[in-house]
């Protein structure tokens, strides 16, 4: 398992992983040197951690929507309060605080988001732009300048206390204004909304941000969002799930293609525009599984191939190469869509980096030429460090030993990798803080700080003690290890 890991780490200039496995193998972290310039961070996404679905002139978005139907969330719940991350990042007159007999609540200073970003020692933190807080219609009403406020002012708590911001402009959610207009990417016009939005974000924000990511697992959000149905706008062929409408055969395919054309416009947009000034970087970040043959058939092996191809490959083909995997136009023939040579001339290298979020790796077994028990539609099996709220106690979640594990194993892979040449630049937890699971609500808890959900309450989970540790401890053999070579050079 480690030996599979660490190939696909090697391959990808920039390690944004949010759920962490086990590596048998032991490496000793004193054999490699991270640089000096490398992101310890952590992660999160709007719709996930904001809350105040409605304040301040935000728009509803696609989640606000469907999050709101029965039946579409294990718990029945939604994000509309989260983790109220908008009124906890930072203590100011946004939030009001306690006053106990004349004297300020020192516990509710303590539970400012941003304050606990940095006593853990992070250097970067990455969040994503709530759509519909920025532009509430899309390009069909006006930009609401109280969600700009409040963006900037996260960005500058962030910068104040040295943490660098990690920007994603979509992490799932777009304005329900234009899911209603026009059905949402199954259409073109949506690249302009999108091309729009970015231009907005990197107008306000982009003379202190300097990473920025266009989508985050659009290759998730397509089979989800129009293959099984699960995600919104829920479409679906009724073989692959209980949608009212949808063509699981045809309509991710379209929903990629644009989201793909919106990436390479965004890019093209930030490097014409704003790089010269601004002097940020644009990527991309994908769900990423590393796949073994389950044999060493040649079948199987060609299945790995065909496998990636419909996973990884299909958004990172276009974006590198100007084409979708050859192994997709074989099998799909004209249900995929085509680039046109406009579309080409913003295609090829649209990426400064890319960033993967690796959950777990698979073995595969050809089930196209071979005998094979076929499964229901297309399914991702998700691995990761999670923890239950059923028969739990707080105590016991705080207590996450299996996690200090992982994180332990993988980011040891890391180092490995790093030593070895690899340009990584970077890693985030997922995530800060528990908060909303999409599909799952408030079920699972991915958090370094437990949230209390019925006070809001931020606890220390005991991987915060051990990631501190360890940021701590590699800074200081960074520092030392240049120290010797700047001596050795003189």
């Amino acid at each position: 398992m480690g030996k599979m890991i660490c190939k696909l780490l090697t391959l990808l200039a920039n390690t944004l992983v949010y759920h962490f496995i086990t590596l048998s193998a032991h490496f000793s972290p004193s054999s490699a040197t991270i640089p000096t310039n490398f992101l310890f961070g952590a992660a999160s996404s709007a719709y996930q951690y904001e809350g105040a679905y409605l304040s301040d002139g935000k728009g509803l978005n696609n989640w606000d929507v469907f999050t709101h139907k029965s039946g579409k969330i294990k718990d029945n719940s939604n994000g509309d309060v989260a983790t109220d991350h908008y009124h906890h990042y930072l203590m100011d007159q946004q939030r009001p605080f306690l006053v106990t007999n004349n004297f300020l609540d020192l516990e509710s200073c303590k539970q400012e988001d941003v304050k606990l970003m940095a006593n853990m020692g992070l250097n970067s933190y990455r969040f994503s732009i709530s759509w519909a807080r920025i532009l509430p219609k899309g390009r069909y009403g006006g930009i609401n300048f109280a969600g700009i406020r409040f963006y900037s002012k996260l960005i500058d708590a962030l910068l104040l206390r040295g943490i660098q911001p990690f920007v994603t402009l979509s992490h799932f959610d777009i304005p329900q204004e234009l899911e209603d207009r026009y059905g949402g990417w199954l259409s073109p016009q949506l690249q302009e909304d999108f091309t729009y939005y970015a231009d907005v974000c990197f107008k306000y924000f982009g003379d202190r941000v300097k990473h920025w990511v266009t989508f985050n697992e659009p290759n998730v959000a397509v089979v989800y969002g129009y293959r099984t149905g699960q995600y919104p706008p829920g479409r679906c062929s009724s073989s692959f799930g209980n949608c009212s409408q949808g063509d699981s055969e045809k309509e991710p395919f379209i929903a990629a293609h644009n989201i793909i054309l919106a990436h390479a416009a965004v890019v093209n947009l930030y490097r014409t525009k704003y790089k010269e000034k601004q002097g940020g970087i644009v990527g991309i970040v994908l769900h990423a599984l590393w796949l073994e043959p389950i044999s060493e058939s040649p079948s199987d092996k060609v299945a790995v191939e065909r496998a990636q191809s419909f996973f990884m490959k299909w958004f990172l083909d276009p974006i590198m190469f100007g084409e979708y995997p050859a192994e997709m136009r074989k099998i799909l023939g004209p249900n995929l869509p085509r680039f046109s040579n406009k579309d080409l001339k913003v295609l090829h290298t649209a990426a400064d980096f890319i960033g993967i979020n690796h959950y777990t790796s698979f073995y595969v077994r050809d089930c196209m030429y071979s005998a094979c028990k076929y499964g229901r539609g297309v399914s991702w099996t998700e691995g990761h460090v999670q923890e239950s709220n059923q028969s739990c106690s707080t105590n016991d979640l705080l207590n996450d030993g299996k996690r200090v594990e992982y994180m332990a194993g993988y980011l040891d892979a890391l180092l490995r990798t790093i030593s070895n040449g690899a340009d990584v630049r970077g890693y985030f937890a997922w995530s800060l803080l528990d908060n909303f699971e999409w599909l799952e609500g408030y079920t699972k808890r991915f958090g370094l700080y437990h949230v209390d959900y019925a006070t809001l309450k931020r606890s220390p989970k005991s991987s915060v003690s051990w990631y501190k540790e360890f940021i701590a401890k590699h800074r200081k053999q960074t520092i030392l290890t240049e120290g010797e070579n700047r001596s050795i050079d003189m």
